[in-house]
């Protein structure tokens, strides 16, 4: 069933140097007309991602789920949920972006399931010590009647990391593990028939034609021997420091449920799986740090991928790119992986919005009507800057849908309307995620600006998002959507997620920085007055009018044959 796609010889596979396009499924295109995206929506708009030049779709979850956390709380691995379509909307949209030369990649969860799962309810009604609770983290409380947790672990969305629950019985009995909400209670990895379950599952979605999978907290499948507790609560994705590359994390003193080195076990076990079929990847959700831990990831036997989040979070400063880039490249290439360059995602602050700021709140958290409002237009010049200098990177790079009409984050979002369990779970402290899953626009004089048929939308569009809709900026030079396709198409053409970096920051005054890739120049302007830019043939510019003999201003980029 899977789709024929051009073969590409050893060291040009094509997860190598794709492109690759993350949907939310919910908030994309809605088919049907109920306010939530769809598969049929998203197969009704795959002409217009053609367009814009990606190489493939990664999905963020379409199993089944009662929807506690957006998807990521599975009730069935093997079924797509209604609310999204069927297994046959499924095929068609995997073979109808085949026919477009696009990859389609699935988005598994494995370090919990949802707490509706066939297996989680078995175990609720099972006995202590049984098999079916053996496939869960379940263990007796502390304390003289068990009531007090059995470590002191905190859930990522606030709270508690463990629920007691009610035994047949009736009386109160084992807690249960959910590093994330109650409703998502962790598997026990250390248990075979978890691990044989998952395998199964890959070759499921891989027979039936996806090109491979992202990995969800692929970090935290394992936990330390013993549960022990934690000296320093944090509930960051990878704990203090997992992601900033000037607090390299411990490596003698590891956290308990975050990277543990059994994790690679499982990882070499999938990557043999994935072997089985020809030209397929998997790319890791792993908040690890610093990035010679995160490049462990990507050794031959593991992941092809892992996001790069350290360049993630890097402000839009000269020296911070200059160390994150340089690390970057030479701890992936030390184990024959490519970097994977990724700016914003369903998880964090739109980069349109947070590179405004010098300091955002942390990941996970997002910005409310009560913070400092953003500087819109400070942030959509930074945006553009940021995702040009990354797209002229060599290695592979993830853009999140709306990043190419320069989309800001949705910060006015009053609480009535969030859906993110992190909102319920601190009593509204942490507003949580929704500002940067809110529904895309299409056609500014549309209703619900073409999302959908009739206007609804699950989560509430702010009014600026009409001047960033995608047919307003479709053929309109100087846009963000033009830029992008200029972008991705040099890209393409000039094979740079195939070439090599070399710094060239001689050539220009000490405010940019300047890299070469193949033919191509990349520079950028961070602050201050305008720089003077080496003679060649402006390719793109974030820069609009920008020409020949013209000086490069601050928050700016252009790339330049040579």
């Amino acid at each position: 069933m899977h789709a024929s796609f051009p073969e590409n010889k050893a060291g040009y596979e094509w997860w190598r140097s794709a492109v690759i396009y993350q949907i939310y499924p919910r908030s994309f295109a809605d088919g049907n007309g109920d306010g939530i995206g769809d598969i049929p929506g998203i197969t009704s708009r795959l002409a217009s991602l053609a367009d814009l030049g990606i190489d493939a779709i990664w999905s963020s979850p379409l199993t089944k789920s009662p929807q506690k956390d957006a998807g990521y709380d599975v009730s069935d691995y093997r079924d797509i949920d209604p609310l999204f379509g069927t297994l046959e909307d499924f095929d068609d949209l995997v073979a109808k972006s085949a026919a477009k030369n696009i990859r389609i990649i699935m988005d598994l969860v494995p370090n919990h399931s949802s707490s509706m799962h066939p297996w989680f309810l078995a175990a609720l009604a099972a006995a202590p010590g049984s098999k079916e609770r053996d496939r869960y983290m379940f263990r007796d409380g502390k304390g003289q009647n068990g009531e007090i947790p059995p470590n002191n672990w905190e859930s990522v969305f606030g709270g508690a990391a463990w629920t007691r629950i009610t035994e047949p019985s009736g009386e109160p009995g084992q807690w249960y593990l959910h590093i994330f909400d109650s409703s998502q209670p962790d598997f026990n990895w250390e248990n075979q028939e978890v691990r044989s379950e998952f395998e199964d599952v890959l070759r499921f979605w891989l027979d039936r034609g996806v090109a491979g999978f992202r990995i969800d907290v692929a970090h935290g499948l394992v936990k330390a021997d013993g549960l022990p507790d934690i000296d320093s609560n944090d509930s960051t994705m990878g704990g203090p420091g997992a992601s900033d590359p000037d607090q390299p994390k411990d490596r003698e003193a590891p956290h308990p449920f975050w990277g543990q080195e059994g994790v690679h076990e499982i990882n070499r076990q999938w990557r043999k799986v994935l072997d089985e079929y020809q030209d397929r990847a998997m790319c890791a959700e792993a908040w690890v740090m610093p990035l010679s831990r995160m490049a462990e990831w990507v050794r031959k036997d593991e992941y092809h991928q892992t996001f790069n989040f350290a360049y993630l979070e890097t402000p839009w400063k000269k020296d911070s790119q200059f160390k994150v880039i340089n690390e970057s490249i030479n701890q992936f290439s030390a184990v024959g992986a490519p970097a994977t360059w990724v700016l914003s995602n369903h998880d964090v602050i739109r980069h349109g919005t947070r590179l405004s700021y010098d300091k955002v709140p942390k990941q996970g958290d997002g910005i409310g009507p009560d913070y400092q409002q953003p500087n819109e237009a400070l942030g959509l010049m930074r945006g553009r800057a940021a995702s040009a200098f990354m797209l002229g990177l060599p290695g592979g790079a993830y853009i999140y849908q709306g990043e190419e009409l320069g989309l800001p984050e949705h910060t006015t979002l009053d609480g009535k309307f969030r859906e993110d369990p992190t909102f319920f779970r601190t009593n509204g402290e942490r507003v949580g995620r929704d500002g940067c899953r809110v529904p895309i626009p299409w056609e500014a004089n549309k209703p619900g600006y073409g999302f959908s048929t009739d206007g609804k939308s699950w989560l509430p569009q702010p009014n600026n998002f009409k001047a960033y809709a995608r047919d307003i900026q479709t053929g309109n030079p100087g846009t963000t959507l033009e830029l992008y396709k200029s972008l991705l198409a040099i890209r393409k053409s000039h094979e740079l997620g195939h070439g090599t970096l070399a710094w060239k920051n001689e050539l220009i005054a000490e405010t940019g920085l300047c890299y070469q890739n193949g033919d191509v120049m990349v520079i950028a302007n961070f602050e201050g007055a305008g720089l003077d830019i080496p003679a060649g043939e402006i390719l793109a510019t974030t820069q609009v009018g920008l020409t020949d003999g013209d000086q490069l201003e601050a928050d700016q980029v252009v790339w330049i044959k040579i």
